[in-house]
């Protein structure tokens, strides 16, 4: 099958009326994940922390529709770690609920822009992770080919950031885990598949660690007070694919689908 076709067929997945969605499950974008085995120990480079890939594969994200676990389908379309009660503000409840009853048709990831962070690590195509001196650097597949760059040569955020779709993003390393703090963002993306909003406010604490060869954990701590009454905290694994390579992908802002991508 084309690429073309494997984009197509995700974003029609994506979004599928809830009752004809298939099980949320392993899978991610174009390949399926390695057979089930025991994984070998966390790979490290030289300087002792862990490799978080350095082109010798893909991580392989699940489709994770809600990041809270659950909306519906609860847990079938989500496989986060544990269901949260998400401390809604009145009016982002209000919005997440007209999302959801219009099945996401103004989803802006449908439209083919940037799905944002945390969203960008519960969408189904590959990504490759670089570590470089005094950076990292996250290649994505599918979100409109995507790049994303994480500081962690020790400078602060910018006092006055430029809003944008993945936020400015500054790291560090607490034992074997990547820590990253982002700001920044524009109010343009949602979430999560479901709609979760946010607003230029949010401020985003990920954790990336790869607890052993085959597996990444990911947390992603939500803190918008304009839009949440205290911060709430996602988790989840992603799985590795060994000597994959991302592959071309064609996404063009403001694509129309007439036939997949209308909602009610």
């Amino acid at each position: 099958m084309s690429q073309v076709l494997y984009s197509l067929a995700a974003a029609v997945v994506l979004s599928m009326p809830v009752a004809a969605q298939p099980p949320a499950g392993p899978v991610g974008g174009h390949i399926d994940d390695p057979p089930a085995g025991k994984a070998g120990p966390t790979p490290r480079l030289s300087d002792g922390h862990p490799d978080l890939g350095n082109g010798k594969g893909v991580w392989n994200p699940r489709i994770v529709a809600n990041i809270a676990g659950g909306g519906p389908g609860g847990s079938r379309r989500s496989p986060v770690e544990k269901i949260i009660e998400v401390p809604f503000q009145p009016w982002a409840k209000q919005v997440y609920e007209q999302r959801l009853a219009t099945l996401s048709k103004d989803d802006p990831e449908g439209l083919c822009l940037p799905p944002g962070i945390p969203r960008m690590m519960a969408t189904p195509f590959p990504f490759q992770v670089y570590q470089v001196l005094g950076r990292v650097i996250f290649l994505f597949e599918g979100g409109a080919h995507m790049w994303r760059v994480i500081y962690t040569d020790g400078r602060s955020h910018p006092k006055d950031p430029n809003p944008t779709y993945l936020g400015d993003s500054i790291g560090h390393w607490e034992g074997d885990t990547l820590v990253v703090d982002v700001i920044g963002f524009n109010d343009r993306t949602w979430l999560d598949q479901d709609g979760h909003p946010h607003t230029e406010a949010l401020h985003v604490v990920e954790r990336y660690t790869r607890t052993d060869e085959m597996t990444l954990h990911y947390e992603a701590t939500i803190d918008d007070p304009k839009a949440y009454t205290k911060p709430w905290t996602t988790s989840y694994t992603i799985p590795w694919v060994p000597n994959e390579e991302p592959l071309e992908y064609i996404c063009q802002e403001n694509n129309v689908d007439g036939h997949h991508l209308v909602g009610k």
